[in-house]
């Protein structure tokens, strides 16, 4: 990106990356184009290209700005975990990442393909590692490498969700169903002896991995 010097240029590529968020938000990355975000900002396309190439290059700074929101919000929520229930934990945790699902174009880059940018790909690992960071100030004991798998299922899960049309269908049961659902598996794996939680991801790991065309992308 070309950083502008002067406030119209600064005003103008806010507008464009605002105009962008909701572009992706709406059609996902691989569906945005360019000419759309530039029509939504009121942009010639000219302009827009001088101050972004390429689509890749918006969505890196989209990146930055989420992973910066993204250490706020759990900052603030990891102040209070220590003294949450099990049940409490999920229903909160649940929360929070709903709401960046919805609330955050970041979220619509993960739904594409392997190849990514190394920003989308520090943002990846940076979600993950905050989740795992909230299990381990929750539960201390629970051993470092059991808290990432943890928090790889939950993630790989809420995104299969947030995904799906009847997660913004408020009449539906689905989102609460898939609250009991990890209430349950935390209740396993948070209150149960870690030794066996512990156990449990070793074995898993030494496990023959899966064919990497039968995981799905995060």
């Amino acid at each position: 990106m070309q950083a502008p010097q002067r406030s119209n240029g600064k005003l103008r590529v806010a507008a464009i990356l605002e105009a962008a968020a909701a572009v992706i938000a709406e059609h996902g990355f691989e569906g945005a184009t360019m000419a759309e975000i530039a029509a939504r900002s009121g942009t010639k396309i000219g302009s827009l290209y001088r101050f972004f190439p390429n689509k890749e290059s918006i969505a890196d700074t989209l990146l930055v700005s989420a992973r910066q929101d993204l250490d706020a919000v759990f900052d603030k929520f990891d102040a209070g975990v220590g003294a949450l229930s099990v049940r409490a934990l999920t229903d909160d945790l649940m929360a929070l990442i709903f709401e960046l699902f919805t609330r955050l174009a970041s979220m619509k880059l993960l739904d594409t393909g392997r190849d990514w940018s190394v920003k989308r790909e520090e943002f990846r690992s940076t979600l993950l590692q905050r989740i795992a960071r909230t299990l381990r100030i929750h539960t201390p004991n629970l051993a470092k490498s059991s808290a990432s798998d943890i928090a790889l299922v939950i993630l790989l899960n809420v995104k299969a969700l947030a995904t799906h049309p009847t997660f913004f269908d408020s009449a539906s049961g689905v989102p609460e169903e898939f609250r009991d659902m990890t209430r349950l598996y935390l209740q396993s794996r948070l209150t149960i002896a870690p030794e066996a939680v512990n156990r449990h991801s070793r074995k898993a790991r030494r496990s023959p991995s899966p064919s990497p065309d039968t995981v799905p992308s995060l």
